[in-house]
């Protein structure tokens, strides 16, 4: 180095503070070129430059104008700019959305993203005129807007059970694995997954029967007297009436879990050719999507709460509020306008 004494720390990947603004001023004043200050202060020779030319301002001697560089202009002119360095809120410029966002969160249960997403394909909204998901959670988180996150039910939510490993594990029938490799891509419409919600754990309450297609996400929520598998079975008699001789094309397989409630899951079979598959024991990852949705309806019937409190007419709402929530994965299509398409396909064909 030019200067092996240098008491100047390098400070790379930081700003200029002032004592390096008057070391490039008095080697300057010394006749100094940019260079050699640039190696003295261990930066780059274009941050030198840009400061010299920042910090250099007129001033008359002996009555001449000349251009001189001062380390007080230099830190004068960085302070000004820091100012104006931060990215200002857009909150007030796109106000249009956010009520439109706070709406939706506070009366359609609407997700952030889902609002955004939206937005954009229905064309309610230009995308200069909105702020992208990650600036609504940020606003959400700085209260800039009249939703908390309480309003936001899944970003509260945080597992805290603990794995367990238990014996005399029950299988009721082929398992996940016998399953063709295609279904789990969800490219393929026609598989279901199929689950209860249960209500007050006094069993001699309703609970209700979820089915969900894995393509579409489309939902059917039904109530059904018990958790037993008479009580299944009786709803999915139901269920196939609707569809008829097409319910095979429609209903290709449906996979559940080891519970008792869909014991006789696998008769099916026996005059349909619609498959039956099991998930490991205690392994109810694995119909994730019915999970998921799960959770969609305990934002509005909690834990504990009895099942046969709620109306059918409740629980028709809930089913059509899952089926027309735009969804990012379905590019921001609703379930229902997926599910009612290959409908279509399937009774024109």
């Amino acid at each position: 180095m030019d200067y092996p004494n240098s008491n100047i720390k390098s400070r790379k990947n930081k700003h200029l503070n002032f004592e390096e603004r008057m070391t490039i001023q008095l080697r300057l004043k010394d006749g100094f070129s940019a260079y050699r200050i640039a190696k003295e202060l261990n930066r780059p020779i274009n941050t030198v430059l840009n400061e010299i030319r920042r910090g250099t301002t007129t001033q008359i001697k002996q009555g001449k104008c000349i251009e001189i560089y001062l380390a007080d202009t230099g830190e004068a002119v960085y302070k000004k700019h820091r100012l104006n360095s931060c990215r200002t809120f857009k909150r007030l410029e796109c106000s249009d959305f956010i009520n439109y966002v706070v709406t939706k969160i506070q009366h359609d249960s609407w997700s952030p993203d889902a609002c955004v997403g939206n937005a954009l394909k229905t064309g309610k909204f230009e995308r200069f005129q909105m702020v992208c998901t990650k600036t609504l959670y940020n606003y959400i988180d700085l209260g800039l807007l009249l939703v908390k996150n309480a309003d936001l039910p899944i970003k509260l939510r945080w597992n805290t059970k603990s794995t367990m490993i238990k014996k005399h594990k029950k299988k009721l029938g082929k398992s996940i694995e016998e399953r063709p490799c295609h279904i789990n891509n969800r490219e393929e419409f026609g598989h279901w997954e199929i689950d209860t919600v249960i209500g007050e754990k006094s069993g001699n309450d309703c609970v209700l029967l979820t089915i969900l297609e894995r393509n579409t996400r489309n939902a059917i929520v039904r109530r059904i007297v018990s958790k037993t598998a008479d009580a299944v079975m009786n709803e999915l008699s139901s269920i196939r009436n609707l569809y008829g001789d097409k319910f095979s094309q429609v209903f290709k397989t449906i996979t559940g879990d080891n519970g008792s409630e869909f014991s006789d899951l696998s008769t099916i079979e026996v005059d349909s050719d619609t498959k039956v598959y099991f998930t490991h024991p205690y392994s109810s990852f694995e119909k994730g999507t019915n999970e998921r949705h799960n959770g969609l309806i305990r934002r509005f019937i909690p834990k504990g709460k009895r099942m046969s409190d709620y109306s059918a007419d409740d629980i028709a709402f809930i089913e059509d509020w899952m089926n027309t929530l735009p969804r990012r994965i379905l590019k921001y299509k609703t379930p229902e306008e997926l599910f009612e398409a290959q409908l279509d396909i399937i009774y024109a064909a």
